[in-house]
């Protein structure tokens, strides 16, 4: 079931092979990561889409939690999202998007092993492989791009619908466009070329706020701490946010906070803690450009890119700072 990762280089091979399964396909289920971001969300609609058009019964979901983000609700135009409940025991065809380890489909990491057939669409680097097809490119910005290519490997019209949800995934990766290739570039003018109304689409996602968001700021902010001597002298700038302070804002306001901390011209790496649950925390990671910030989430568990990474944790706060200090400090010392 596993392919080496030596072997699967061949890009252009690997979409003509998931194409080959997903064209015949009676029955596809689309699975984002847990906690899904509009590219995760938005890839499998996009395919999802595609392929329920096809024919296809089709099924988009996540593990957790049990609510679509508001923001991404309105990619789905065709009611392909069901509850993780709703997920077959067996899916015949099974497609894994933007998840970069079999863990990070939470309660429905299952379903790998008990799927007749599993597509691995993907940008992580770490990613290892883990479906019967893999169509991993860490070279993309987004696994919005890898999508986009598989949908024309199946000859598929890119309608104002498929690529708005493609565009979700890339405006919201690519930080709107800073991280972005010449050739990226070229796909968001393809997407624009189609209807979509780039400003329509990122604004909710990324600059559109309740009120009460404000508040929530004003607390988490007022409590940020800079270490200048922290990551090997570069800089460390982190904050957190408990369950008290996120309480009546949806989770896209909360996963917001991290490109606010990361502003600080001070600190080579900024790190947000988000409280899930008491004592339970999800930790987001970035950096500007000289820690590797994916080698400090694997570290304590977790994984992503170079600049942008994360991981899980429970125990006390500085407890789990101490931690990503520790991890902080052991990267940088072999960069």
């Amino acid at each position: 079931m596993h392919n080496d990762p030596s072997s699967s280089d061949d890009l252009a091979a690997d979409l003509a092979e998931a194409a080959h399964v997903l064209s015949t396909a009676a029955d596809v289920t689309l699975l984002a990561h847990v906690n899904p971001d509009a590219d995760a969300l938005g890839s499998a609609l996009a395919l999802g889409l595609a392929l329920h058009r096809r024919g296809a019964v089709v099924r988009v979901s996540f593990g957790a939690p049990d609510d679509v983000p508001e923001t991404l609700r309105s990619l789905d135009v065709a009611g392909l999202l069901v509850p993780a409940s709703e997920v077959p025991a067996a899916p015949p065809v099974l497609v894994a998007l933007d998840t970069g380890s079999v863990e990070r489909l939470g309660p429905l990491a299952d379903r790998v092993s008990t799927a007749g057939v599993v597509v691995v669409l993907d940008h992580h680097v770490s990613n290892p492989r883990f479906g019967h097809v893999n169509v991993v490119d860490d070279r993309a910005e987004a696994t919005a791009i890898v999508v986009l290519r598989l949908l024309d490997e199946l000859g598929v019209e890119l309608d104002e619908p498929v690529a708005r949800s493609v565009y979700a995934g890339l405006v919201t990766d690519t930080r709107s466009f800073r991280h972005a290739s010449a050739s990226t570039h070229e796909v968001a003018a393809r997407l624009l070329a189609a209807g979509v109304d780039g400003e329509a689409v990122a604004r909710p996602l990324m600059d559109c706020h309740p009120f009460g968001y404000l508040s929530m700021l004003a607390k988490v902010l007022g409590r940020a701490c800079l270490e200048p001597e922290a990551a090997g002298g570069l800089g460390f700038v982190h904050a957190v946010v408990t369950l008290e302070d996120a309480s009546g804002l949806r989770p896209e306001e909360v996963e917001s906070v991290v490109d606010l901390v990361r502003t600080t011209a001070e600190a080579e790496v900024a790190a947000v803690l988000k409280e899930l649950r008491p004592s339970s925390w999800s930790v987001s990671l970035r950096a500007v450009s000289r820690v590797d910030v994916r080698e400090v989430a694997q570290l304590l568990g977790g994984g992503g890119h170079r600049m942008a990474a994360g991981f899980t944790a429970s125990g006390p706060a500085d407890k789990v700072l101490a931690d990503l200090r520790a991890a902080l400090s052991t990267v940088a010392a072999s960069s």
